[in-house]
């Protein structure tokens, strides 16, 4: 079983660009990395990598790569992966099945982006991954926080946007884990899903994405990824 040790862990307030909303809510297109001076080479590596196998060879900068071009092209892959894995499920996460973004029955998040939603909000699973994806697709389409332009530079504060889209899209893994894995299981998705975890897992582990208090939901999941 998942352990978790905390009451709640509702969400902190960020100041990211406004959110806006969108009529399509799954399979939203997959988006492209980043065209940047390496996009497009990163893509290729990243794909040749996970191929092999290797997980843990495959998340690591590769030798004198930018580490903001690296993690750039990885932010919109696991956008993507997230996006498709959730995607599957949203006729089962409904507002009468998920009336809140919960990891677990200690665990409970609320949205609030900064901007339009400054108070945190209690909404329901399904609306907050909405409201979640629209904001990183928000994130990824600014081209002043993900550079599309050959040699154009990211922003001071890109570590941080970083890390904000990594600790949300954790909890959607957190959700689906403790709320829909039975689910993932007679659809006969739950070797997709632990590998696409896994590699989620340990590349936020390699560069430090998210604060150990923010994994608790799935710690011991997430332990044994990392002793492996």
């Amino acid at each position: 079983m998942l352990s978790c040790q905390h009451d709640k862990y509702k969400e902190d307030s960020v100041k990211p660009p406004e959110v806006y909303s969108r009529n399509s809510k799954t399979f939203r297109p997959k988006k492209s990395a980043p065209s940047g001076s390496k996009g497009a080479q990163l893509q290729k590596h990243i794909d040749a990598t996970l191929g092999s196998g290797n997980l843990r060879e495959a998340v690591k900068l590769p030798p004198g790569e930018d580490i903001n071009e690296w993690l750039a092209v990885n932010t919109v892959d696991f956008f993507n992966q997230v996006n498709i894995l959730y995607g599957t499920l949203t006729e089962f996460c409904t507002p009468n099945n998920c009336p809140t973004m919960t990891a677990g029955p200690k665990y409970e998040y609320r949205w609030a982006d900064g901007v339009t939603i400054k108070k945190p909000i209690e909404v329901s699973a399904p609306k907050y991954v909405e409201y979640l994806m629209d904001w990183i697709e928000s994130q990824l389409d600014d081209e002043t926080i993900f550079p599309q332009k050959l040699g154009a530079p990211f922003p001071s504060n890109f570590g941080d946007v970083v890390k904000t889209i990594f600790k949300r899209l954790f909890r959607v893994y957190a959700h689906i884990y403790h709320s829909h894995f039975q689910k993932i299981v007679s659809l006969k998705e739950e070797a997709h899903l632990n590998t696409c975890f896994k590699h989620f897992v340990l590349f936020t582990w390699e560069f430090r994405l998210i604060d150990k208090a923010e994994l608790a939901p799935l710690q011991d999941l997430v332990e044994s990824i990392i002793q492996l």
